[in-house]
């Protein structure tokens, strides 16, 4: 999972109790179903890559607006 964002605390202690439900199944066979707990591994993922967009997002805006008022700053002193 080369693509994986940085994961908070919780969504590693989720991972982690996921996978182990998911070894626990793994001995009571080959043939037990393990999808539903792989979608909740694959939501939390998709949850965190969303969480970093966003976070990369809202950085962005932050230090356009910041460029924008110090930019206004400096028009204010040169006057």
């Amino acid at each position: 999972m080369a693509n994986d964002p940085k994961f908070t605390a919780g969504e590693i202690a989720k991972i982690g109790w996921y996978t182990a439900r998911m070894a626990k199944r793994g001995i009571a066979g080959e043939n037990v179903h393990l999808g539903d707990l792989q979608k909740k591994v694959d939501r939390i993922i998709d949850g965190a890559r969303d969480r970093e967009k966003q976070q990369a997002a809202d950085k962005a805006a932050a230090d356009k607006a910041a460029r924008k008022a110090a930019a206004e700053a400096n028009a204010r002193n040169r006057k």
